[in-house]
């Protein structure tokens, strides 16, 4: 006789190296969206001070690069298709690693986070168009609310001190990777124009010239890093986004470690690449990206517009609905449970959350209307005020929640032993156990040590010493 199946729990605890690798990554992330917050403030600074703004349009507009090869571009065209693929080479390692490693490896636990990005990205295109449809309003922008910016959304965490436990924060980076992910092929199929074959079969030469270097275990950024700016250049003149070329780059590096190994290669060259990522190539894009002009006006025209009331119905309905659904319905079809120490009403504020889309939905939004600079620039006002929007209901619905995470976490990072491994980790190692009667044998002989001393010390208080006849109260 079999016995019954245990249900299998969504949002449950990470195995102990997928922990380590997640504190690592959201610390690095979290640092940086600090930055993109910085960044995108001093940009709507910036762009909105009178005697400022003639300044911060020149720069933005600043040409330099040799025009020979195609690459005179504007300092606002370097930082979206530059300094982007720098952020999408380790978005292609990410989604590497979770592919070979982690939660996307196995198809069962890869259900929930991929059907919750899936849902978290078609609602919310869905919501745009059913918008525009009905206001008689641009189809282009359909892909603007549709994506998650990871760095951001932790940036708002960490600036209202609220803490997720790390089984949520997991969902959210994975949910980030699988979105950025359909965010790249978006890029790729709906707004690549004119292709340049001879171009792109240079790219694509590049790309498996950089594949077997790896394979023959060749070494040195020396190598690589000429290799990439060369296929990152001729990508970008094929006519498909230049940021693909990063995805691809990051996709080819082996993520899985061999024997005698710490580290991946993929892991290593990401633990380099992330601070340069998140600390400077996505604030620089920030700072040029988010300076659009605001007014009372402009602010009253994103709810009037069509394109640019889809855009923040998009984030702070769609993206809700779409990832709570998503989930609920993954859990109630796969027969997973929720964990026992989380409700739904976390799930929901977490989705709530992936509604901030910035970087992305950013150069989404600049590409779905180019050559409409009014119309691109109230898009972006539309993206900054959607995300703060989900960033403000987000914040109320995390707080409500706030005591009941710190204790989770408390729980979750508890060492007693203080062997450095968080005790909920070895309930079932024997040694552990033992360590711990150890200490609580000590603890026990040093409180019976200073229970004799408090005791003898109150004897000692008593008059003529204990009990002798005529002793009067001690």
């Amino acid at each position: 006789m079999t016995s019954p199946r245990t249900p299998r729990k969504a949002f449950g605890r990470l195995s102990l190296p997928e922990r380590t690798y997640l504190t690592d990554a959201l610390r690095t992330e979290t640092v940086g969206g600090v930055l993109l917050l910085v960044a995108a403030v001093a940009a709507l600074i910036w762009a909105n001070i009178p005697a400022l703004h003639d300044s911060y349009e020149s720069v933005s507009h600043f040409h330099f690069g040799p025009a020979a090869l195609g690459l005179n571009l504007s300092v606002a065209h370097w930082a979206a298709d530059g300094l982007l693929a720098v952020f999408f080479f380790v978005a292609g390692i990410e989604l590497k690693r979770e592919l070979v490693a982690g939660d996307l490896k196995d198809p069962k636990a890869a259900a929930l986070p991929v059907v919750a990005a899936l849902c978290g990205m078609a609602v919310p295109a869905v919501v745009y168009t059913l918008t525009n449809t009905a206001g008689g309003g641009s189809l282009a922008g359909w892909a603007v609310p549709t994506a998650t910016d990871i760095a951001f959304a932790l940036a708002v965490l960490a600036v209202i001190g609220t803490s997720l436990p790390s089984a949520l924060r997991a969902f959210l980076l994975t949910l980030a990777v699988v979105d950025d992910l359909f965010a790249i092929l978006i890029i790729a199929v709906f707004f690549t124009d004119g292709l340049n074959f001879a171009a792109l079969g240079g790219a694509a030469a590049g790309l498996a010239l950089f594949w077997l270097l790896l394979r023959k275990g060749v070494r040195g950024w020396y190598v690589y890093v000429p290799l990439g700016l060369v296929i990152w250049g001729l990508m970008y003149n094929s006519g498909v986004h230049a940021t693909i070329a990063g995805v691809a780059m990051g996709l080819m590096l082996r993520c899985h470690t061999r024997e005698g190994e710490e580290h991946s290669p993929g892991e290593h060259i990401e633990h380099l690449v992330r601070p340069l990522s998140a600390g400077l190539a996505v604030p620089l894009f920030a700072l040029f990206s988010a300076g659009v002009s605001l007014s009372g006006g402009a602010l009253a025209d994103v709810f009037t517009r069509p394109e640019t009331l889809g855009v923040v119905l998009g984030l702070v309905v769609g993206k809700t609905l779409g990832i709570f659904g998503g989930t609920w319905l993954t859990a109630r079809f796969t027969r997973a449970s929720l964990s026992d120490d989380l409700a739904w009403a976390d799930v929901f504020a977490v989705a709530t959350l992936a509604g901030i889309g910035f970087t992305v939905s950013l150069l989404i939004g600049e590409l779905a209307f180019d050559g409409d600079a009014a119309l691109t620039d109230e898009v972006k006002a539309a993206v900054l005020t959607g995300s703060l929007i989900a960033a403000t209901v987000a914040t109320v619905l995390l707080k409500i929640r706030n005591a009941k995470y710190r204790r989770m976490i408390e729980d979750e990072e508890r060492d007693d032993d203080l062997d450095g491994v968080p005790d909920v980790y070895e309930q079932d190692d024997p040694a552990y156990h033992l360590r711990m009667a150890a200490i609580h044998e000590r603890k026990a002989a040093e409180h019976r040590r200073l229970a004799e001393e408090k005791k003898s010390a109150r004897l000692a208080e008593v008059p003529g010493g204990a009990g002798e006849e005529g002793d009067g109260p001690a």
